[in-house]
């Protein structure tokens, strides 16, 4: 079967991949260990990091992502310097203060709501916490879709009177997002609606905004196949667009800052300083927030790092055949006439 001529060859690929397993501070996303594949390529560095249980169509938009970032250059810089967020887990309101320590000044705190196990008490005080600490800070809370329409709009009632900025992904599905937001605001409640796995995770990323399910939405370089994949999204959606990382590395988020450093309005602070929740990076000149913003620069992965923070043998062997059946089908699936999803090189 003939090869995608938008692709590198698979030995070029496969030589410049090295597996890497970082430590977390603290549980996020119930792991303990932050596992991705970086590739090394003319341009740079890429980063290949969807998360174990997600199926190849669906991994290969992050492989395109890498790709773009290591072979390609990205688009000229609209700005240098980029305001972010804190992001405070799913953590005790006791250990707020801690994990906010890590971020140092910043003025706007995303929250981890609706973790399984826990109970809207648990978040209330979690949200305390972070009012309490910050008391000018803008805050958004993030369910992840883990709550039904009932549950979000009750939560999101009760949780209002922080001064909430936006709540995103309160629950999993379109139609849902859509009816809490008609039932906030015929209560009055002034709470934002944003979208992010019902923009990422959609075949069509444009659905969210022809339904009128929300007044922002949340994008994220990897998932969506690429900055310039992500800005075309951003320009045919018309909402507001706050971008956000996948728990990646300080290669994952220079990614993402070249897509904030590219939108023509950035309305609100980046979640992109999650390097912050990691005990460990691949380089030595880590994109954590500095004043509340990270100012745009390239990264190099570091070789004593790599080798420091390298997956176990059998990670690495399992990574290694994902990348190839990932590649296999990048190779062989077009979103466009010639070209993969996601995959526009300039």
């Amino acid at each position: 079967m003939p090869n995608n001529p938008g692709l590198p060859p698979w030995e070029e690929i496969r030589d410049g991949a090295r597996v890497v397993s970082l430590p977390m501070r603290v549980k996020f996303r119930g792991i303990l260990h932050r596992e991705a594949l970086l590739l090394q390529g003319p341009r740079g560095w890429g980063e290949f990091g969807p998360f174990p249980e997600y199926a190849d169509a669906e991994a290969s938009r992050w492989l395109a992502s890498a790709i773009e970032a290591a072979w390609h250059d990205f688009p000229e810089p609209l700005r240098n310097s980029i305001p972010v967020n804190a992001t405070v887990p799913a953590v005790h309101a006791s250990q707020v203060p801690e994990v906010l320590a890590r971020f140092g000044r910043v003025d706007a705190v995303k929250i981890k709501v609706a973790e399984r196990g826990q109970f809207l008490t648990d978040d209330v005080d979690r949200v305390a916490a972070v009012r309490a600490a910050l008391p000018e800070a803008a805050i958004r809370v993030d369910a992840n879709g883990g709550w039904d329409v009932a549950e979000a709009v009750h939560a999101l009632t009760r949780l209002s009177g922080v001064g909430l900025e936006y709540a995103e992904q309160p629950v999993a599905d379109i139609e849902g997002l859509a009816e809490v937001r008609r039932q906030l605001r015929a209560a009055g409640t002034p709470v934002l609606i944003a979208a992010d796995e019902s923009v990422r995770k959609e075949e069509d990323p444009l659905k969210v905004a022809r339904a009128g399910a929300a007044d922002l939405i949340v994008v994220k370089v990897a998932p969506l196949g690429g900055v310039r994949r992500a800005l075309e999204i951003v320009s045919q959606a018309g909402l507001p667009a706050v971008v956000s990382s996948a728990l990646d590395t300080s290669v994952g988020i220079r990614a993402g800052l070249a897509l904030a450093a590219t939108l023509p309005e950035l309305p609100y602070a980046c979640g992109l300083g999650t390097v912050s929740l990691l005990a460990g990076d691949v380089t030595r000149d880590s994109l954590v927030p500095d004043d509340g913003a990270i100012r745009l620069r390239e990264v190099v992965a570091d070789p004593g790092l790599l080798a420091e923070f390298a997956a176990p043998p059998d990670r690495v062997d399992w990574w290694m055949e994902r990348l190839r059946r990932v590649y296999g089908h990048l190779q062989f699936t077009e979103a466009s006439p010639g070209r993969p999803p996601g995959f526009a090189p300039r």
